[in-house]
């Protein structure tokens, strides 16, 4: 305790209980009785509720605001919450422009001629004019 003062009271505990019940019930209830039909407003009011609940966490029960520990809570937070979203968008626009920039498999017809696939036609490569196992010829 920096400065003396309490960190945390019974109702602060039981104010973020109760908020953190609320904001889990609510995102249960939308998706399984389904009152919205559009999926993506769904998904996007849970993941609303679940940001909420971060916050909710971080101020009642980790006890973080601006006054404790001088601030460098909500520093070590800001950072952290900073490389958190340079990973993710980093992956998202690699993945992105990966799937953008791959040369599409599907649209091109393929040559499979045995051992040497793209040499059909080719038999001066000694490979070719080998017989398979189990064909060999009697002289």
């Amino acid at each position: 305790m920096e400065g003396g003062e309490a960190h945390a009271t019974l109702g602060g505990y039981v104010t973020g209980f109760l908020l953190s019940v609320v904001m889990t019930a609510i995102p249960f209830w939308l998706v399984m009785a389904r009152p919205i039909e559009d999926g993506a407003i769904t998904a996007t009011l849970v993941v609303a509720f679940a940001i909420g609940q971060i916050f909710v966490h971080m101020i009642y029960f980790l006890h973080m605001d601006s006054k404790s520990e001088g601030g460098w809570t909500i520093m070590a937070l800001i950072f952290t919450a900073v490389l958190v979203i340079i990973c993710i968008s980093g992956s998202l626009w690699v993945m992105y422009h990966l799937n953008q920039n791959m040369m599409p498999m599907g649209d091109m017809p393929m040559e499979h001629d045995g051992a040497m696939g793209g040499m059909s036609g080719h038999t001066d490569n000694p490979v070719n004019q080998i017989a398979p196992f189990g064909s060999v010829e009697e002289n």
